[in-house]
């Protein structure tokens, strides 16, 4: 089974020094979601898309798959 990896995206965060809690409020990332990224379980693509509009980037820079 594929598994996904969002570390990447968190360590995005950090260089950006914004808190998970921040971002997910502003990108409507919902708690749940937030769990299975951590998990590094998949997330819906629409998800996907809100946080590479909101970061002004692209999948591969927030999103490896393992």
């Amino acid at each position: 089974m594929e598994q996904v990896s969002y570390k990447i995206l968190f360590k995005l965060l950090i260089d950006r020094n914004e808190k998970k809690t921040e971002f997910t409020a502003k990108v409507g990332i919902s708690q749940n979601t937030l769990a299975k990224m951590r998990k590094g379980q998949f997330i819906s693509m629409g998800m996907l898309v809100k946080i590479c509009n909101y970061l002004d980037c692209t999948l591969d820079d927030i999103v490896d798959i393992l």
